[in-house]
């Protein structure tokens, strides 16, 4: 079953992996303070004026998903999404910052 908001996809994992989650979440929202939440693609999605990033998690990765957009170098750079083992918990908070 799709999760209806970014709380119910969360809850959806155990609490270690929720604690990260959560955590990216909150660091997006930092930077995009008026940014809306929702469920895209079935993951959690931060979304103002177009999608911000996405982030999920997976069997062996929490992994953030910024929207590709412009010229060929950019969409290069933006086929290698973020991914972060489960097993760390710091994530990968430094490369969430505002567009500012």
């Amino acid at each position: 079953m799709t999760p209806a908001t970014i709380d119910e996809y969360i809850a959806g994992f155990e609490p270690e992996i929720q604690a990260v989650l959560r955590k990216i979440r909150s660091t997006a929202r930092k930077a995009a303070p008026a940014a809306q939440e929702k469920i895209s693609y079935r993951i959690p999605c931060i979304a103002q004026d177009g999608v911000l990033v996405y982030f999920a998690a997976f069997k062996n990765h929490i992994g953030l998903f910024p929207p590709v957009r412009g010229d060929a170098k950019l969409k290069r750079a933006g086929e290698k999404e973020v991914e972060q083992p489960r097993n760390r918990r710091e994530g990968p908070f430094s490369r969430v910052r505002s567009r500012r």
